[in-house]
C-alpha cells in the first residue's frame, strides 16, 4: 500500500561545515511533530511491546530486558533523545552522527561490538511518485535499534512474524532480526520497481500509439525515479557482500545462507534497474523517432504538394502575363487546352508519385 506522505514542516536548512566530527547535527526536514517510541522484546517463549513515553523510560526499561531487544525511533529531528541512547548503548559519536545526517550513501560499518547499516526505505507515495527516507540500524549484542525518519516503514512482515511467532525469527537473535529488517527493505525495491515497470509499458503503448508530448513528461519523471531508484540500491550490494564478509563475529553459522541469499536479491534489484534504465533510454530514442518520423511524412507531404502545383503554377504565371501579341490568347479553345494539360500534368505525376509509394 502507498504510504501517505506526512507534510512537511517547514525548516532551515542547518549546514555542518566547520564543526568538530561527530557533531550530531539534524539535517534533513522535520517530517513528525514529536519522537516516536517503541520497544519489542520477544524470546522462543514470548513477546511483549510496548511505548515508552521518553527516551529515559526506554533506557531503564530496556535494559531490565532480557532475549532480544528491538528498539525502534521515530523521528530524528530531535537529537538529544538519540544521543542519550546512542551514549547509553556506547555508541560512538560518528556512528551518532550519521544516524541524524539523512543524506548519508548506504554502507555498512563495523565497530567492534556493533554493527551499523544505513540503507534507502523507498515507498510508493500519494502522488505517484516515490519516497526515499533514511534508515539505520544497530546491531550489539542482543540489542536492535532502529531510526528512522518518520512514523511508518516496510518492517509489518517482520513484526507479524514476531507476533505470530512464525519461522525462525523467535528462535534466532537480533542479528537475525538486523538481516530481516535489511531483507524487508531490498525486498521492497522489487514492489517499487514493479511499479515503474508498469508505467514503462503504458509509456511504451502510448508511444507506439501517438508520440504525444505528454508521454515524454511521463518518461523524464520515470528515468528521475529510475536514479533514484539506482542510487538507493547500487551500495547494496556492498553492504550485502560486507555482511556475509562479517562472518561469526556478529552472525552465527547458520545465517550464511540467508546473508547469501540477500546478496542474490540485491543483484536482482540491480539487474532490474539497469534494464529498466535501458528501457527508458531505448523509450525515449522512439519517441525522438516517432516525433522525427512524423515530421518526415509532414515534409513528404507538403513537398509533394509543392511538386505538383510548381508546373501548374508555371503554366498559370506564364498566361497570366498581359502581352498582346500571345497568340494563345485569340484562339477560341485555348483556355480548355491549358486546363486540360494542367489536368494531365496533375494526374501524371499523381500516378508518378504513386509507383514510387511516396504516399
Amino acid at each position: 500500500m502507498a504510504k501517505k506522505l506526512t507534510k512537511l514542516i517547514p525548516k532551515k536548512r542547518i549546514h555542518k561545515s566547520g564543526l568538530a566530527p561527530g557533531s550530531a547535527v539534524f539535517t534533513g526536514d522535520v517530517k513528525m511533530e514529536s519522537v516516536a517510541i517503541t520497544v519489542i522484546n520477544y524470546d522462543s517463549s514470548g513477546i511483549k511491546s510496548f511505548s515508552p513515553a521518553n527516551i529515559e523510560e526506554t533506557i531503564e526499561t530496556s535494559s531490565k530486558l532480557e532475549g532480544t531487544v528491538w528498539i525502534n525511533i521515530d523521528g530524528l529531528h530531535d537529537v538529544k533523545p538519540i544521543e542519550s541512547i546512542c551514549s547509553f548503548y556506547g555508541i560512538h559519536k560518528l556512528t551518532t552522527e550519521d544516524i541524524v545526517s539523512v543524506n548519508q550513501r548506504p554502507k555498512l560499518e563495523e565497530h567492534g561490538e556493533y554493527i551499523h547499516i544505513v540503507l534507502k526505505m523507498l515507498d510508493m507515495a500519494d502522488t505517484g511518485t516515490i519516497d526515499s527516507e533514511q534508515i539505520s540500524l544497530i546491531c550489539k549484542g542482543n540489542v536492535l535499534l532502529s531510526f528512522q525518519e518518520r512514523t511508518g516503514d516496510v518492517f509489518d512482515g517482520v513484526r507479524e512474524r514476531i507476533n505470530a511467532g512464525k519461522g525462525f525469527i523467535r528462535q534466532r537473535g537480533a542479528s537475525y532480526l538486523l538481516y530481516a529488517l535489511t531483507d524487508s527493505v531490498v525486498d521492497r525495491y522489487f514492489y517499487i520497481l514493479e511499479f515503474i515497470g508498469e508505467r514503462l509499458d503504458r509509456v511504451e503503448l502510448g508511444l507506439l500509439d501517438n508520440p504525444e508530448k505528454a508521454y515524454l513528461n511521463d518518461l523524464h519523471l520515470l528515468r528521475k525515479e529510475i536514479l533514484k531508484v539506482r542510487r538507493a540500491v547500487y551500495p547494496v550490494k556492498d553492504v550485502a557482500i560486507q555482511l556475509e564478509k562479517t562472518g561469526e563475529s556478529f552472525f552465527p553459522e547458520e545465517l550464511n545462507i540467508f546473508l547469501r541469499d540477500l546478496y542474490d536479491h540485491t543483484v536482482r534489484v540491480i539487474e532490474t534497474v539497469e534494464l529498466y534504465r535501458d528501457n527508458s533510454s531505448g523509450l525515449l530514442e522512439l519517441y525522438m523517432n516517432s516525433v522525427s518520423n512524423r515530421m518526415n511524412e509532414v515534409m513528404m507531404t507538403l513537398t509533394i504538394i509543392a511538386t505538383i502545383f510548381i508546373p501548374l503554377t508555371f503554366i498559370a504565371g506564364v498566361y497570366g502575363m498581359n502581352f498582346s501579341n500571345m497568340p494563345e490568347l485569340q484562339y477560341k479553345y485555348g483556355y480548355f487546352i491549358v486546363l486540360a494539360v494542367m489536368l494531365f500534368l496533375l494526374l501524371g505525376m499523381l500516378h508518378f508519385f504513386k509507383r514510387k509509394k511516396w504516399f
